[in-house]
Order: C-alpha cells, then sequence, then structure tokens
C-alpha cells in the first residue's frame, strides 16, 4: 500500500502538503487538493485519517452500486438497505457500475453494497484486500473481507420446474439471461429436474436473453417458428417471460392454452400478467446486506455466505390441462 511519502513524491509536495489536502485543511489550494486527491484515487490509497474518521463515526456513508440496465428492479432492495442505514445514522450514496470504482475508497465511503454482474471480481477482491467491506448481492467469492447475501435460485428453480413436471408439462423451453451466478443457478435447478424425471431437453430449445423486455419476445418469435412448439417456456427473469408473452398474444397465441409460460422475480406486473413465477424477498435482501455490511465495518460480522429462501407463485400463466399431450411428447 502507498503512503503519504509516495503520494507526496509523485504530486512533487511535501508529506505535510498531503496532510493538509486529505484533512481539508485551507492552507492548501484548490489546485493542488484536487491533484492529490486523483493520486490518491488511482493508486487505491486508503489514509490512515479515513479510517479514524471511521472509527470516531463521522464518516458514516454507504455505497450501492447497481447494474443501470433496469432500474425498477432495485427499488425494493434500495429501500430495505436505506431503512437500516438511516436508522443507524449513515447516509447512503447509490450508483452504477461506470463510476463505482471512483467511490469505493475511504475517502468517500465506508464500505458498499453490490449488486451489479459487471463490476469485475478482481476489483472486489482489490478492494476487500485493501480493507473496503463489502458485501454482494450477485455472486459468492469466498473472499476474506467479502460477504455475499445471496437468493436460493437453485433450490427455488427446482420447485418451480417440479410442479411445472406434476402437471404434466414434457416438453420445455428455457429463456437464459446473461451469463451471472444467478442465472447459471436457475439453469442448473431446470436441468437437474428433467434429468431427474428422464425428459429430454434439446439444444434447440434453449434461448439466450439479456434480462430486457425485447429479448423475451425475440424468443417467442424464435419459438413461434418452430414445427414442434414446446409446452412450456421457462424464463430466467420475469421482464423476459412478459415480453415473451406479449409476442405470443400479437400472433394470437394464447397463454396458456397454447403454451405456458413462467418467470423469475415476481416483478410489480407479473401479477397483472397473471404470471407464474419465483417470489423474492428484495426488501429483507437489503435490509439484511446493509445490517450485515455495517456490522463488518464495526468489525463484528463473519464472511459465511447467506442465502435468502424463494417461493414459488403459481398463477394462470401455467394452469392449463395438458394430459393429451403428453403421451405425443414421450414418444
Amino acid at each position: 500500500m502507498p503512503g503519504i511519502k509516495d503520494i507526496a513524491q509523485i504530486a512533487g509536495v511535501s508529506p505535510s502538503t498531503v496532510s493538509n489536502a486529505l484533512n481539508g485543511r485551507a492552507n492548501c489550494s484548490e489546485v493542488t487538493r484536487n491533484k492529490i486527491l486523483k493520486i490518491c484515487r488511482e493508486l487505491d490509497y486508503q489514509p490512515n485519517e479515513a479510517a479514524k474518521a471511521l472509527k470516531n463515526g463521522t464518516a458514516r456513508t454507504i455505497l450501492f452500486i447497481f447494474s443501470d440496465f433496469d432500474r425498477k428492479f432495485y427499488l425494493e432492495v434500495i429501500h430495505g438497505i436505506s431503512d437500516y442505514v438511516y436508522s443507524r445514522g449513515y447516509d447512503l450514496i447509490i450508483c452504477s457500475g461506470k463510476s463505482a470504482e471512483k467511490f469505493m475508497s475511504g475517502l468517500y465511503t465506508c464500505g458498499a453494497i453490490v449488486q451489479d454482474i459487471t463490476c469485475p471480481d478482481s476489483l472486489l477482491i482489490k478492494k476487500a484486500e485493501n480493507g473496503f467491506p463489502l458485501v454482494l448481492l450477485d455472486r459468492v467469492l469466498g473472499q476474506r473481507g467479502i460477504k455475499s447475501v445471496v437468493v436460493g435460485n437453485y433450490q427455488a428453480e427446482r420447485e418451480l420446474v417440479s410442479g411445472l413436471v406434476d402437471k404434466g408439462f414434457r416438453h420445455f423451453a428455457f429463456l437464459s439471461g446473461p451469463e451471472s451466478d444467478d442465472t447459471r443457478q436457475r439453469f442448473r435447478g431446470f436441468r437437474d429436474v428433467l434429468r431427474e424425471h428422464d425428459i429430454v431437453f434439446k439444444s434447440e430449445d434453449h434461448y439466450t436473453g439479456d434480462f430486457r423486455e425485447n429479448s423475451g419476445r425475440q424468443a417467442a418469435r424464435l419459438i413461434m417458428l418452430s414445427e414442434n412448439m414446446p409446452q412450456v417456456l421457462v424464463c430466467a427473469n420475469d421482464t423476459m417471460a412478459i415480453g415473451a408473452i406479449e409476442a405470443f398474444k400479437e400472433n394470437n397465441i394464447r397463454v396458456p392454452e397454447d403454451i405456458a409460460v413462467c418467470g423469475f422475480d415476481d416483478r410489480e406486473m407479473s401479477e397483472v400478467y397473471g404470471l407464474t413465477t419465483v417470489s423474492i424477498p428484495y426488501y429483507e435482501i437489503g435490509y439484511l446486506a446493509a445490517q450485515d455490511l455495517i456490522e463488518m465495518i464495526d468489525g463484528g460480522c463473519n464472511y459465511d455466505t447467506f442465502t435468502v429462501n424463494a417461493r414459488v407463485q403459481w398463477r394462470n400463466s401455467t394452469q392449463k390441462a395438458i394430459l393429451g399431450k403428453t403421451k405425443e411428447h414421450n414418444r
């Protein structure tokens, strides 16, 4: 880790000038202060002054980093985070991945909650090794200094697909999201249940989306070109499932009479569409993450992964009798 003398040498000033800049003293010009702070950010310098401020309770700002592809997705998480953070007298900064690294520093914040799959593992590990507390909501890294609070995606997807099999479904399609722990766990749960029931899953029935509605529409269009449409489309999130339902409706394909559709997340619009999905307690996840992060800042948190249970919400989009088709799909 660089020290004040290293910063002073690079900036061409004395160590006392660096100290004055970091402490916001008036005897340092704004130009010099900005120059020194820029060097500190580039070197990921964690000043002792910041550590003292944390210990004395004077620097109390939490950072939440999220992907900016769908901001509505995070409102409940933010609500949970903010309720706990503010109850403990901390402030909250929210940013997207593009500006995350700048704020992951003792110069600005005292810890971060991360829910952004575009934020690289290497950056998170580097910050944790430099003593910056982190709670991750989108992956498990097994790194000291990093706590993970994640959804039990695998078990929830198993419960969903097992229920579909019990209803008589035998021909499945799956719409994945972008590469992430969530997507991998959901697809693994899906495949494991089909294998356990000796149900063949063909590669041509596996589609890839980006968690946005338009990719659900596109997958539905491709499905409609098939000579043998699947009985049910299992989507890795609700937004893509809603896009698929809209595309089917526009082409007079009935849901669930002609094809069943289900998602994952239980978004606000899911109930309007009668979408079978997996309900995730996002508010509680945000609250728990904030609680764990502040415990880490206080030095009292363990780093064991905490898995949050999710439950299947059965609705009309998968309610249909298909007993007459079961034999056909088992041939």
